[in-house]
């Protein structure tokens, strides 16, 4: 019996979790209120390695760069960088220091590869980076960055490959577990998968249901090229809490978190003229050219109680994938992936099972690198 199943959402894991579903035999149709990629996906940064210090999460920056490396290898219309990721703790923050060296403690216990460098053995590899003050450093050198929004479209051809039906230009509501209203049609489904991330609270909302899942605002922002980017790693700063990568000859930027809750469909987009201003002085003091911004934005991320996503099934038949805190995009394919699992019968992931949770927790944002 052939499984009728509706996907939600047209980001990151939208594109996936539809493509694996019609690649093993399901009839699925994908729904997108707007275009694909013209959410969070959309504005995310890029960055992926498989440096964390829990297994689910390691196993998943693992399984999402092997699809992220092997989409690159197939298909003209995607391309994945590999380059090392490199984050540190100045030498006055003795607190964070220790954390880092735990971090990779943790990390190593996991299967993760990567190590604690000193700013001479970071200097040495990376010329261009400026390593005064670092007080500890840690490397991963699996791996790397692209621009997402390319990720979904060449996967969202995939799956029209696969015989996805994608609807863009379709918002949709949610009526019961498996009842989807377009403002064309009313349609029944066997299973219905929310990839829909921050805006998941409002689409569940007319049912009634309740998730622990808050949106919350982030920023960055685009240099010009310069031949010198080439030679910089993607870094993170622990201390001043922001990062930044290589980016078609110039960097991405980003920080500019904001730890409340905002309306995902109500938000400035651009970002405040403070980010830009402390975020160019940062990146100057830490590279060997000064930036000269080309572009600045702001985009969603969603945070939960636990700083854990909400990934599998919510009620029968009904699935969820939101809350990432900041790493949604670099998961995405292993998250698309299981989850597809899941309506397939699958074990889903259960450190991230939405049951965990009452629907109506109270809990602060916290920002997702720190």
């Amino acid at each position: 019996m052939t499984l009728h199943v509706a996907v939600v959402g047209g980001g990151a894991v939208g594109v996936t979790a539809a493509h694996d579903l019609a690649r093993d035999g399901a009839d699925v149709t994908l729904f997108e209120r707007d275009e694909l990629a013209s959410g969070s996906s959309g504005r995310a940064a890029g960055v992926c390695y498989s440096a964390f210090p829990h297994a689910v999460d390691a196993e998943n920056g693992r399984r999402s760069l092997d699809r992220f490396r092997a989409l690159s290898e197939s298909r003209d219309d995607f391309e994945f960088t590999g380059c090392p990721y490199v984050w540190f703790a100045h030498e006055d923050d003795t607190e964070r220091c220790d954390g880092v060296r735990k971090q990779v403690a943790q990390m190593n216990a996991v299967g993760a590869d990567v190590s604690v460098v000193s700013p001479d053995a970071l200097r040495t590899a990376f010329p261009a980076l400026e390593t005064v003050g670092i007080g500890v450093a840690a490397r991963c050198d699996d791996a790397g960055y692209t621009e997402p929004a390319t990720y979904v479209r060449a996967m969202g051809a995939k799956a029209r490959e696969a015989g996805v039906r994608i609807e863009e230009d379709t918002p949709v509501r949610l009526r019961e577990s498996g009842t989807i209203l377009t403002p064309a049609v009313t349609q029944e489904f066997d299973a219905v998968v929310l990839a829909t991330g921050v805006q998941t609270k409002q689409v569940l909302a007319e049912s009634g249901i309740q998730i622990p899942m808050k949106p919350y605002r982030v920023q960055a922002l685009t240099t010009e090229p310069t031949q010198a980017s080439a030679e910089i790693p993607m870094t993170y700063d622990a201390t001043e809490g922001f990062y930044f990568r290589p980016r078609k000859g110039g960097l991405l930027v980003g920080d500019g978190t904001e730890l409340f809750e905002r309306d995902p469909d109500d938000y400035p987009k651009d970002a405040d003229d403070s980010f830009v201003e402390t975020n160019c002085s940062r990146v100057e003091n830490r590279v060997a050219f000064e930036p000269t911004v080309s572009r600045a934005w702001a985009g969603m991320c969603g945070a939960t109680p636990d700083c854990d996503p909400l990934v599998g099934e919510l009620r029968d038949g009904l699935y969820v994938a939101c809350g990432f805190q900041g790493h949604g995009f670099m998961r995405a394919p292993a998250i698309g992936e299981r989850l597809a699992e899941h309506v397939l019968g699958g074990e889903g992931i259960q450190e991230f099972d939405p049951g965990r949770f009452r629907g109506d927790e109270e809990f602060e944002i916290v920002e997702g690198l720190s």
